[in-house]
């Protein structure tokens, strides 16, 4: 059984634990359980619990309505509240799905709230407003080690088909002349955001040259000898690649040296890094979407 501290369970539920203390001993909802030394945990169950009346709060209800409700009970509550036209967070409701899903491994209910929650926001949306901060919660959990890498993984790999799909089939009758670069360099294999990158291009008429993910520096060279590239664009997410991003920018610069550079990161000093590099840093999707369109 996974167990999460009241602090790791107040980061991902976004409910502080002022209020998980004073729901539990007013309401006895969300109530912990406790070790042997009388510390709190809460549970996966608890956790979607959460998630479902974070929802159901955002629509409406009083939170003294939702603790009389059981698990299942507030579940039906969150399907109607959605199936009806009052739904005030539809954000909410397909992050929790998306989490639900990872937690116990069932594609089946990635799949339909996927397809649904594009469908209805369109993919753009669902990708920035769901999916991000979907991973972003993920984040916490694989951080704090109450979430198996395997969960992730499994995540990752079903949003990575989705989008990958997406971009095979995407076209644009207006061809552009600029040809894209993407890729990931060595040791970064954070590869979502790069494939949904290449669907946005695409869409947007760009021809895109796509190389994936942990890219060996000497095939940028080969690329460089036999492709004329107008643009690159690469990411810069994990420790290992961040610590070696100085050589990748020159290695970019003289192999591309005529091409504009997209670097996408975090948590940089982006003032050092665009004084020493003509280098263009892409902090946010709507900076990049605003780039191509």
């Amino acid at each position: 059984m996974t167990k999460y501290s009241i602090d790791q369970f107040s980061q991902i539920t976004g409910i502080t634990k002022f209020v998980l203390r004073t729901w539990e001993n007013r309401y006895g909802f969300l109530k912990a359980q406790r070790t042997d030394t009388k510390i709190r945990f809460y549970t996966d169950e608890l956790l979607v619990r959460a998630l479902n009346c974070n929802y159901l709060l955002e629509n409406g209800y009083k939170i003294s309505a939702i603790s009389k409700l059981s698990h299942d009970e507030i579940s039906t509550k969150v399907d109607e509240i959605k199936n009806s036209a009052e739904d005030n967070s539809i954000e909410s409701y397909y992050i929790a799905k998306l989490i639900k899903s990872a937690l116990d491994f069932d594609s089946n209910l990635f799949n339909s709230t996927y397809e649904k929650g594009v469908q209805e926001l369109g993919i753009l949306e669902f990708y920035k407003s769901v999916l991000l901060v979907a991973f972003s919660k993920i984040g916490i959990f694989w951080l704090t080690n109450r979430i198996a890498p395997s969960q992730e993984h499994f995540l990752s790999e079903l949003v990575k088909q989705k989008i990958g799909a997406a971009a095979d089939s995407a076209s644009n009758d207006e061809i552009k002349k600029d040809t894209w670069l993407l890729f990931l360099p060595e040791n970064e294999f954070h590869e979502i955001g790069l494939i949904f990158a290449k669907f946005l291009l695409i869409k947007n008429g760009f021809e895109v040259v796509y190389l994936g993910a942990n890219v060996p520096y000497g095939s940028l060279l080969q690329l460089a000898e036999k492709k004329h590239i107008d643009n690159v664009l690469f990411f810069s997410v994990s420790n290992t690649s961040k610590s070696n991003l100085d050589f990748t920018i020159n290695y970019l610069n003289k192999s591309f040296p005529k091409s504009k550079h997209f670097l996408v990161a975090n948590s940089l000093d982006i003032n050092f890094l665009t004084k020493e590099h003509d280098i263009t840093i892409l902090d946010n999707l709507d900076d990049f979407v605003q780039i191509i369109s």
